[in-house]
């Protein structure tokens, strides 16, 4: 597997071209400003006078319409969620994907259960940091960046692959190293990580050791130190050396303990049931679900998130974190 660094990407090609970012949520804003910064001419697209609009006009980038943008860009780097890319692309972004331009991501997700569709005369590229927007952009100010991949799926005309390293220096991406992967690629572990192990497998992991001890008579505070507040700690060392690292510092009693029942929490029947959520995301199952779900107005998100709030982990970690608060 190649990684890409400064000397693989030349930022020049984009010097006569113009970058509409689609969206200024919290990836559209650091990508913006990252390639407002590099010197690329960027114009951001969001409803007019909206908050997003103010914010990027008060960050001092150029703003329009998303049509407008779309319009004058060579460019168009649409970061709006997933959920809302289709009906956007199709109302205010399709007619002005013409000839030569460029359609470009930073998530497969559209085009690989094609609700986009773009034309075959358009390059369709994705440079996707491997990083949520708020800690790419403390990053590039750091002088360095973050690690990213980037995808062709149709190189029109010529120099899509150029143009997708290109963007990914100019947002210092390069400096760390980006891999070249397939859109289907990027979609499919994104999905399945964010899924099973990031959002969905850690915080249930958390709640239900947090559940475990609290059910025993064990005081609340305690178990949300023990289950959530050290998760950080923990993670930071795995980060910073892989698992190895993590078990080199932490003492001989937790190594053991975490190897001997470690293996008892998470097993077999787990991972089969990973796999189980791969195939459905690969074979767009979840892809249907979620789109349904989105169109029936997020019944079963708004009561998750609903319960969420309700839940007693959430209850005291409010409580104990105002305990953290600079005075």
């Amino acid at each position: 597997m190649k990684i890409y660094h400064e000397k693989d990407a030349d930022t020049r090609i984009l010097k006569s071209k113009t970058i509409a970012v689609i969206g200024y949520g919290a990836q559209g804003r650091a990508q913006a400003q990252m390639l407002h910064d590099s010197k690329a001419n960027v114009i951001v697209g969001v409803r007019k006078d909206g908050p997003s609009a103010k914010l990027a006009k008060k960050d001092g980038l150029k703003v329009a319409s998303i049509a407008d943008a779309a319009k004058k860009a060579d460019i168009i780097h649409i970061l709006i969620p997933d959920e809302i890319q289709k009906a956007v692309y199709e109302k205010e972004i399709k007619k002005f994907v013409t000839a030569g331009k460029t359609l470009s991501f930073s998530h497969g997700f559209n085009i690989v259960f094609k609700r986009i569709v773009p034309p075959k005369n358009v390059n369709v590229i994705m440079v996707a940091p491997k990083c949520p927007g708020t800690e790419e952009r403390k990053c590039y100010l750091q002088g360095f960046g973050v690690p990213a991949l980037f995808s062709v799926e149709q190189d029109a005309t010529g120099d899509a692959k150029k143009i997708a390293l290109a963007m990914a220096k100019a947002m210092y991406f390069t400096k760390a190293g980006v891999i070249e992967a397939t859109f289907a690629e990027e979609t499919y572990e994104d999905l399945f990580g964010e899924q099973t192990v990031l959002c969905g497998g850690t915080a249930e992991l958390i709640k239900a050791g947090f559940e475990t001890l609290v059910e025993a008579g064990y005081p609340p505070e305690f178990a949300y130190f023990e289950c959530l507040h050290e998760m950080k700690l923990i993670v930071d060392l795995i980060y910073e050396g892989g698992i190895g690292r993590m078990y080199d510092v932490v003492s001989n009693t937790a190594e053991f303990g975490g190897r001997l029942v470690g293996p008892k929490i998470i097993d077999a029947g787990t991972k089969k049931r990973m796999k189980t959520a791969l195939k459905d995301v690969e074979s767009g199952k979840f892809a249907k679900v979620w789109m349904a779900e989105y169109a029936g107005g997020m019944k079963r998100m708004k009561k998750w998130r609903a319960d969420e709030k309700r839940h007693q982990i959430e209850k005291v970690g409010a409580k104990i974190r105002k305990l953290f608060e600079k005075r």
